[in-house]
């Protein structure tokens, strides 16, 4: 379903990353036929779900059979060829993977754990949403999250200037605003 480039299928691989944790509930979601399907119908080939310390195990296929091809594993040396390669990239909200993506220019859902306790992870996607650098979800409100996301929305994140970071976090903490 990727566009074809001189009758060659072009891959556009979905990555999903959990990091270090265990975020079973973002696996099983991902891994879902509703999403799935979803993502198919968006043109993705691809699913590429990377589920860290998760007891879940997605369903692998080929994509022989006219749907989306799924794949995973659980840890790598290093994310950044996957999330590279990667079309879309549906992630947890550590910030480490959002501003590694952010900074690759990929387009990106976080996935917020509802899980966490005092989940500070939260406010950052959500802010970083709000500003349109990336779109927002929770594991029950990901399938509509792709259904209507229009990634030419997004605006490209510039890490030039970590003031607007610093003045978010400092006002989390409690510290007064500077002048």
């Amino acid at each position: 379903m990727g566009e074809a480039r001189d009758g060659v299928q072009v891959k556009r691989v979905v990555f999903v990353t959990v990091g270090t944790t265990c975020f079973d509930a973002l696996v099983k979601v991902a891994d879902s036929q509703e999403v799935k399907d979803e993502l198919y119908r968006r043109g993705y080939t691809d699913l590429l779900i990377q589920m860290g310390r998760g007891s879940y195990l997605p369903t692998k296929s080929t994509g022989d059979d006219g749907s989306l091809a799924v794949d995973y594993f659980t840890f790598s040396s290093s994310i950044a060829d996957h999330l590279r390669s990667a079309s879309l990239v549906i992630s947890h909200a550590g910030s480490g993977s959002i501003f590694e993506t952010l900074q690759l220019g990929k387009p990106l859902i976080v996935v917020v754990n509802e899980d966490l306790m005092d989940n500070h992870q939260s406010e950052l996607a959500e802010e970083l949403a709000e500003r349109k650098h990336l779109y927002c979800a929770r594991p029950l409100t990901l399938h509509q999250t792709i259904a209507s996301m229009d990634l030419n929305c997004l605006v490209p994140y510039s890490p030039g200037d970590a003031t607007p970071v610093a003045k978010l976090i400092n006002r989390f903490l409690g510290f007064p605003e500077e002048s």
